[in-house]
């Protein structure tokens, strides 16, 4: 993750500040620290760290705490992070006053992960977005660039 991080705040958005911005400026906001992150994200120790129109990147560090009883990091943390750069991928080409949920996520584990493993990223990006229906495509990388898992969504677009 970056050097330059400014302090996180945890906590939720209102509806009426999330109507007020288009997709991209609501993750660009959370991305500065101006609007507050995720909870998930201080749970699962991951971020935010770049948002642009139709991409999104996280990045996270799996732990000991994430792991399943077989000592590697739990399947549902790769999935979370990879729903979480898919969605937002999504969500960053919205107008203001649209919203998205997830219909599928499809996700491909490439690699097992411990904490040895270091640093991770989560990229997405939009592949198609209609008026009703985006998908988006994303890896997940180790700090070299190796592939560790990918997937794919399926959102549905609505009025908020």
């Amino acid at each position: 993750m970056p050097d330059s991080v400014p302090p996180v705040r945890y906590g939720t958005v209102s509806p009426e500040q999330t109507r007020a911005m288009s997709g991209v400026e609501f993750l660009q906001a959370v991305r500065d620290g101006r609007l507050p992150t995720a909870p998930i994200c201080r749970a699962l120790d991951f971020a935010l760290i770049e948002a642009d129109f139709g991409r999104v990147v996280f990045g996270g560090n799996p732990a000991e705490a994430h792991y399943n009883l077989m000592s590697q990091v739990h399947g549902g943390y790769i999935a979370t992070l990879l729903d979480s750069c898919l969605g937002s991928a999504v969500q960053s080409v919205l107008p203001a006053g649209k919203g998205y949920t997830s219909l599928e996520v499809k996700v491909n584990f490439v690699r097992g992960l411990t904490q040895q493993t270091g640093s991770v990223r989560a990229e997405g990006k939009v592949l198609s977005a209609g008026s009703r229906i985006a998908t988006a495509d994303g890896r997940l990388t180790d700090a070299a660039g190796k592939l560790l898992a990918h997937g794919t969504t399926t959102c549905l677009i609505f009025d908020i």
